[in-house]
């Protein structure tokens, strides 16, 4: 019997058109189109898991993945040939083999989250469906004192969907970092994990708060009293990138698994 051997990969795909990472019944995942192609390469059938699960019309710039095969071929066969079998909004970055002890998800100790956000009147046009819109002017000042409450430690309950399935809504949010550039506003995340609907639903308190809705201090009240019904609206899913997932540099990972991209730096 051949080796079974580890291999991971690095994934980017814009989630439009897709009904999230994960496999569906009527196979439109992103998890689905990868494991087709895979399974060109692998000659045998590829089950894959990820670094964190997107929700339908989510974006990646770096989405880990896993899997196991007997098959041997060489890291280019994983990109230059899997990406030949997978739709051009899907592209492998790059892959490596690693020990049987790596694992994408559960190996990760910090997962990175970009929203981008298109503040301007006008709803926008060639940029629709990869970011978030808010007509309204928004502060970054106010957004900024208001976020310094979320930072370490928190049960984050007000802020995960009614469907998330997590054991424990506790969640060590590491960094938020909010910037404005012409009419685009960037919301950065950095946490150990990540509940179900959580970057959406605290960009959503977030917005309030920028646009004069809710006083800073609101958002502290929110967190501190962990009912959903108190917070706001999700927000789209528009402009919600997974744009990093960092692992120990024990495994051989490209930048030690590092890896940070900006998805800002694609839009032109």
């Amino acid at each position: 019997m051949p080796r079974r051997r580890r291999i991971a990969l690095c994934l980017e795909y814009d989630g439009r058109g897709f009904t999230g990472w994960q496999t569906q019944p009527d196979r439109r995942g992103v998890q689905d189109a990868l494991e087709r192609a895979l399974a060109k390469i692998a000659d045998e059938p590829v089950a894959s898991v990820c670094a964190g699960r997107t929700d339908s019309g989510v974006h990646a710039t770096a989405q880990i993945v896993h899997f196991d095969t007997g098959a041997e071929r060489p890291p280019s066969a994983w990109v230059r040939g899997v990406n030949s079998h997978l739709p051009r909004t899907v592209a492998v970055l790059w892959a490596q083999e690693v020990g049987a002890d790596f694992h994408a998800r559960f190996a990760a100790n910090a997962r990175h989250y970009r929203y981008l956000l298109l503040n301007r009147p006008v709803r926008p046009g060639v940029l629709a469906g990869r970011v978030g819109w808010y007509h309204r002017s928004l502060d970054p000042g106010r957004m900024r004192r208001a976020a310094q409450c979320l930072l370490g430690s928190h049960d984050f309950s007000a802020f995960r969907a009614a469907s998330c399935q997590a054991a424990s809504p506790v969640r060590e949010l590491r960094r938020i970092a909010i910037e404005m550039r012409n009419d685009m506003l960037s919301f950065d995340f950095e946490a150990n994990a990540f509940l179900h609907h959580m970057v959406r639903n605290l960009v959503g308190a977030l917005v309030r708060v920028g646009s004069g809705a809710w006083p800073v201090e609101r958002l502290a009240d929110v967190l501190a009293g962990g009912e959903r019904s108190r917070a706001a609206p999700t927000f789209a899913a528009d402009g919600l990138y997974l744009c990093g997932v960092e692992y120990p540099p024990k495994w051989p990972l490209p930048g030690d698994g590092r890896i940070i991209c900006r998805p800002d730096t694609h839009l032109g």
